[in-house]
C-alpha cells in the first residue's frame, strides 16, 4: 500500500517514552538557543527573575498571585514564537519581501500586546 502523503509518522521518528525523551530535548535546544541568540528573551528572562519573586511577596490573593506569574511568562512564550517566526523567514529568503516584513511586524505586535497586558494585569491589582 503507499504510504498516505498526509501521514506525518515517517517523519516524526520515535513512539512513546523515547518521543517524549527527544522532544524534551528539542524543547530545552530551543530555550537553549534563544537564550544565546536573542537579546530580547534573555531581558525577558530577567524581567521574570525579577517579578515572579516580587509577585510571591506581595500581599495579594492566592489568584492574584498566580495571574501576576502566568501573564509575566507570557511574555517569553511569545518571544519564542516570535523568534521562530524570524528565523523561519529568514532561513526562506533574505530578500525585502512585504509578506516578510507584515510576518515579522505581527510577531513582533503580538509581544507588544503581551507586554501592555502585564502591565495593565500588575497595574489593576496593585493599584
Amino acid at each position: 500500500m503507499p504510504p498516505n502523503l498526509l501521514d506525518s509518522r515517517p517523519l516524526k521518528g520515535q513512539r512513546g517514552f523515547r518521543r517524549i525523551l527527544n522532544a524534551t530535548s528539542y524543547s530545552l535546544a530551543g530555550l537553549k538557543a534563544a537564550f544565546v541568540g536573542e537579546a530580547a528573551f534573555r531581558q525577558l528572562v530577567m524581567l521574570n527573575l525579577l517579578l515572579i519573586p516580587v509577585a510571591c511577596l506581595l500581599d495579594v490573593s492566592r489568584v492574584e498571585r498566580a495571574l501576576l506569574i502566568a501573564v509575566v511568562l507570557l511574555a517569553p512564550i511569545v518571544e519564542l514564537l516570535n523568534s521562530a517566526i524570524e528565523a523561519t523567514v529568514d532561513r526562506i529568503s533574505l530578500e525585502l519581501h512585504p509578506l516578510s516584513k507584515r510576518a515579522k511586524d505581527m510577531g513582533s505586535a503580538a509581544q507588544l500586546l503581551v507586554l501592555v497586558l502585564i502591565a495593565a494585569i500588575w497595574a489593576t491589582i496593585l493599584l
